[in-house]
């Protein structure tokens, strides 16, 4: 049975760094896994991208090591076991606002007696060899907290049994919790969101599950392993294609200016 590498880095007490993948595209999968991240998520929620597109994703970030995760659309049976079944290693569900929700949700994860997974890990087996209820304890199921329901049912969402950890996404946590008064978005620098982000990852200590936090920047991202966080996403493919490019045209026309200036003032 394949071993889950994050579970491996965490028992020796280090953080994790995770990457997003949005695109649905093999060879951005390929490219992003090949740069040293620990795992790698592929958001089908609301990535641009399909399960046809998931499956060869899965398929090219093997050979790198990296460990597979994808998030869900929604706490829904069919398309959590498929994501197990394509090879992911971890689950991360969006919008858990309780601990009946939570059980749900950890329930899709594993196979009977821990759980009502269907049994048919078609490429699972192929990747991993040997693939069956030993399955159970390597996968990792992650849920969203992103509303005020989830934030108030914290303490019991945590304690659910079989809930590896807690997976923070900034944007929909803040359009969830502060009523419209503040725009979605990572890297919260007000004190309330911050008090918010830090207590969930308290309480996720506190019950002996993971606290994950996706972040804008490098920057944040080890703020929030300062703050004891366990795992970081730091942007994503889309983003970083858009911050490179934009830099490199920005980078292009400043020295393009500065050339037909000093072509035009005789400054050569």
């Amino acid at each position: 049975m394949f071993e889950n590498k994050l579970k491996k880095i965490w028992a020796e007490g280090r953080p994790a760094l995770n990457g997003w993948l949005s695109i649905g595209n093999a060879f951005t999968a390929e490219i992003m896994a090949a740069q040293g991240y620990d795992s790698i998520t592929i958001d089908i929620q609301h990535g641009a991208l399909d399960y046809s597109s998931v499956l060869p994703m899965f398929q090219v970030m093997r050979g790198s090591g990296v460990v597979p995760m994808a998030r869900v659309p929604w706490r829904e049976p069919g398309i959590v076991m498929k994501a197990l079944d394509a090879g992911a290693m971890g689950i991360i569900c969006p919008m858990i606002n309780s601990a009946e929700e939570a059980a749900e949700f950890v329930s899709f994860m594993r196979y009977p007696p821990h759980g009502q997974r269907s049994f048919g890990p078609t490429r699972a087996t192929f990747a991993y060899g040997s693939y069956g209820t030993a399955a159970n304890d390597q996968v990792l199921a992650l849920a969203m907290i992103e509303t005020k329901a989830g934030v108030e049912n914290l303490e019991a969402i945590a304690a659910t049994p079989g809930l590896d950890g807690i997976y923070i996404g900034p944007a929909d946590l803040t359009l969830g919790t502060q009523d419209g008064r503040l725009a979605p978005g990572f890297d919260r620098e007000e004190p309330e969101m911050i008090e918010m982000v830090r207590h969930i990852q308290a309480v996720c200590a506190r019950n002996g599950i993971r606290a994950c936090l996706h972040c804008g920047t490098p920057d944040y991202a080890a703020r929030a392993i300062g703050w004891g966080f366990d795992l970081t996403t730091v942007s994503g493919d889309s983003r970083l294609l858009a911050a490179a490019a934009g830099a490199s045209v920005a980078s292009w026309r400043k020295l393009v200016g500065d050339h037909v200036k000093a072509a035009t003032t005789g400054e050569y």
